[in-house]
C-alpha cells in the first residue's frame, strides 16, 4: 500500500496522487498498489493548515479512489473525534484514523496511557466511525498492542453510498454540492480583476488563435 498522510496542504497532497497516478499508469513494470489518503486538523477550527473543513479534504481528494480516508496527527482521540465524526459522515471509502497519543506537553513528549488511548479509540469502533485505527505522535508498541487487544472484535463501520454518484461535488474551503434540488449556480472566480488582466485593462483584447494569449 502507499499512504499519503499528515497532509496540511490539500495541493501538495494532490501533486503526490498524481506523480502516484502517473507512476502505475505509465510504467507497466509497476503494479498498482492501494492508496490511502490522512489528512490533519491542525487546531479546534477543525480544519487543515490551508484552510479547508475535513469534508471539504475529503471532496478535493475522492477522484483518486483511495481505500481509505481520514485524519492522523496534530490531535488527540478526544480531540480528533468531532472531525473524525464528520468525515465518517460524509465520505463513501473506508476511514483511518491514527491520533497521537493526546497532547504535547511543555517538554514536546506525549503523556496518555496505552490504556487511555486505546479507550477512545474504542468509542471512535463501538459508534461506526472508523474502519482502520492506529497511533501517530507518542504511540509506543504497548499503545498499538493494546489498541488491537480492544477494538479487535468490535465490527467495522459500515461503508456509505457514494454521494458523487447522484450529486457534482465540489470544495474551496467548504464542500460544495450540486443536485436536481439546487437552484442556479453562478461560477464566476476568474470574472474578477485579480482573476484575469482582461478585467484589469478593458481595451485588451484575446487573441483569436491563441485565447489564452493577451494581444493589445
Amino acid at each position: 500500500m502507499l499512504l499519503v498522510e499528515t497532509i496540511f496542504d490539500t495541493l501538495n497532497a494532490k501533486a503526490a496522487l498524481f506523480a502516484i497516478d502517473q507512476l502505475f499508469d505509465t510504467n507497466p513494470k509497476y503494479k498498482r498498489v492501494p492508496t490511502l489518503i490522512s489528512g490533519t486538523i491542525v487546531d479546534m477550527s477543525g480544519r487543515t493548515l490551508s484552510g479547508q473543513t475535513g469534508e471539504a479534504f475529503v471532496t478535493s481528494v475522492s477522484h483518486s479512489r483511495p481505500l481509505a480516508l481520514g485524519l492522523n496527527c496534530a490531535l488527540g482521540a478526544p480531540q480528533m473525534r468531532p472531525f473524525i465524526k464528520n468525515i465518517s459522515q460524509f465520505s463513501s471509502t473506508y476511514v483511518i484514523c491514527y491520533p497521537n497519543a493526546g497532547l504535547p506537553n511543555t517538554f514536546g513528549e506525549y503523556d496518555e496511557s496505552p490504556a487511555s488511548m486505546a479507550s477512545s479509540l474504542v468509542g471512535f469502533a463501538t459508534d461506526g466511525l472508523v474502519n482502520i485505527v492506529g497511533g501517530c505522535c507518542g504511540s509506543t508498541p504497548d499503545h498499538i498492542r493494546e489498541i488491537v487487544k480492544q477494538v479487535a472484535k468490535i465490527k467495522p463501520r459500515a461503508l456509505l453510498e457514494n454521494q458523487a454518484d447522484t450529486k457534482t461535488l465540489l470544495a474551496g474551503l467548504e464542500p460544495f454540492a450540486i443536485d436536481k434540488t439546487t437552484n442556479f449556480v453562478n461560477i464566476g472566480e476568474r470574472c474578477n480583476v485579480a482573476g484575469s488582466r482582461v478585467y484589469a485593462v478593458p481595451h485588451i483584447k484575446l487573441s483569436k488563435k491563441n485565447p489564452t494569449k493577451l494581444t493589445k
